[in-house]
């Protein structure tokens, strides 16, 4: 399936982040009553912010998206062999090592871990809710338990990030 035209989707206007015109803010789908997405100078998505306050261990929002059986950009593990394509939300949470979020991949919900505040960046710690990632990365999260370089839980660390984390121990010294 093409995601191209997975993107182009869009149905009838709505405060529903989602695309979809049969999800809705009524249905506990996140909206733009409670999430803000935030965009570079391009205009692209770039990560999402909450707009309201959130207790913890509260569910903040139902997913969606389209499933999919192999991992690609914006898509989100839900099995060991299902990914949800979702470039609307889940999509575009940032990663932290210290997150304020968890899904619930057998009810795709998302859920609060900590109290999150408005203006707040949503985030997932990735290398605990993917077994492999689309790309490893650097992390900048600035958490006490940074572990520096991302990767899935299943997955080795590729050579740039064994360079890295190398040239990052180098920096900081014994």
């Amino acid at each position: 399936m093409k995601t191209q035209a997975m993107d182009k989707a869009k149905t009838a206007v709505s405060d529903c982040l989602y695309p979809f015109a049969s999800l809705s803010f009524a249905r506990g789908y996140p909206s733009n009553r409670e999430f803000q997405v935030v965009r570079n100078r391009e205009g692209e998505p770039t990560g999402i912010k909450a707009r309201v306050n959130f207790d913890s261990r509260t569910c903040i929002a139902k997913l969606s998206g389209y499933a999919l059986s192999e991992l690609g950009q914006h898509a989100f593990q839900i099995s060991s062999r299902i990914y949800l394509y979702d470039r609307w939300f889940m999509g575009l949470i940032r990663h932290s090592c210290a997150p304020n979020t968890c899904p619930d991949t057998d009810y795709l919900e998302l859920w609060t871990v900590v109290p999150i505040t408005a203006g707040s960046w949503i985030t997932l710690d990735f290398a605990l809710t993917f077994d492999t990632l689309y790309r490893q990365f650097p992390c900048r999260c600035g958490a006490l338990n940074c572990r520096g370089w991302i990767k899935g839980r299943k997955e080795q660390i590729n050579a740039e990030g064994l360079r890295f984390l190398e040239q990052k121990h180098s920096r900081v010294g014994p």
